[in-house]
């Protein structure tokens, strides 16, 4: 089995690289563990932003989150990577994955 192919949407891969080390290194780890086809280390469903959505949760000097989907064939959709603030997760977060879920399903190819 073949790796997927991470899909970075908008800004997501610069989000990722301006996290500190220890936690890039971590979401990182965990985006190689689902581009192999296993789970990452502490998960959750966001069905909220969309079918198929999960949230990365690394604890870190901090609490950090990436939300991505996997389900479709071309690759893994990253949408969105952060660092929560609060212990409920602010609504900008959960609004701009959702409009880069939006915009990704009408962009991505039909097959």
């Amino acid at each position: 089995m073949h790796d997927k192919t991470l899909l970075w949407v908008a800004s997501s891969r610069e989000d990722l690289r301006a996290l500190p080390e220890d936690a890039r290194d971590q979401i990182g780890f965990d985006l190689r563990l689902v581009q192999r086809g296993e789970a990452p280390r502490d998960w959750k469903p966001m069905s909220s932003i969309g079918a198929g959505v999960t949230e990365i949760r690394v604890h870190t000097g901090g609490e950090f989150r990436a939300f991505y989907v996997a389900k479709f064939s071309e690759g893994i959709y990253v949408l969105h990577i952060f660092q929560k603030k609060s212990r409920k997760t602010a609504r900008f977060a959960i609004e701009l994955a959702c409009a880069r879920y939006s915009a990704m399903l009408r962009a991505r190819p039909r097959g």
